[in-house]
């Protein structure tokens, strides 16, 4: 069902990784690193990356300087996803942003069904849209964070990508807003 069209150019985006953790360091990191890794093998750019506490305002605080920030144009983090009291990662999701991309957490889950069963209903895998920035949240194991990249971020991140890709709407994300922004 992927068919990469070699006719078309490759764009590369730039990537911002966030490891939510109370825990890792970037050297015991080997979520942040398994996605960094991909990204780089798929020929992305790595914007920038760091390890945040399972701290909602912590979390909430990163999300909005890389949606702010014209050099970062997708997030994804690691970690917190869960069900648990410390998992909110989705939480501080909700607070930034504008639009969900729904089915991204229902395809996560349905893939990663046939890896681990039932036990795939404790992710809260979540994206969507800020300020013309997708954000992404996977769960923080490395198989998660490789069954999240391998069969979905790395097709939907390549302008190469048919039918369709989310790269090819970034220049669209934005529609609205000044509008928007204007009546307020």
């Amino acid at each position: 069902m992927t068919k990469i069209d070699t006719t078309r150019p490759f764009l590369p985006v730039r990537i911002a990784v966030m490891t939510v953790s109370d825990t890792r360091t970037l050297e015991t990191d080997t979520s942040g690193q398994a996605l960094v890794s991909r990204l780089e093998q798929a020929g992305h750019v790595l914007a920038d990356r760091t390890i945040v506490r399972d701290d909602v305002g912590q979390i909430t605080e990163q999300l909005t300087r890389w949606i702010k920030d014209p050099l970062v144009d997708v997030v994804i983090t690691n970690g917190g996803t869960g069900v648990t009291g410390r998992d909110v990662t989705p939480e501080a999701f909700d607070r930034v942003l504008e639009k969900r991309i729904e089915g991204f957490g229902e395809l996560f889950r349905m893939l990663s069904y046939r890896k681990i069963g039932t036990s795939t209903i404790q992710s809260r895998a979540i994206a969507g849209v800020a300020d013309g920035t997708y954000l992404f949240a996977l769960p923080g194991s490395t198989g998660a964070v490789k069954d999240g990249w391998d069969d979905i971020l790395v097709f939907q991140l390549d302008s190469r990508h048919r039918p369709c890709n989310f790269v090819e709407l970034m220049p669209r994300l934005r529609e609205g807003l000044k509008e928007d922004h204007a009546h307020d």
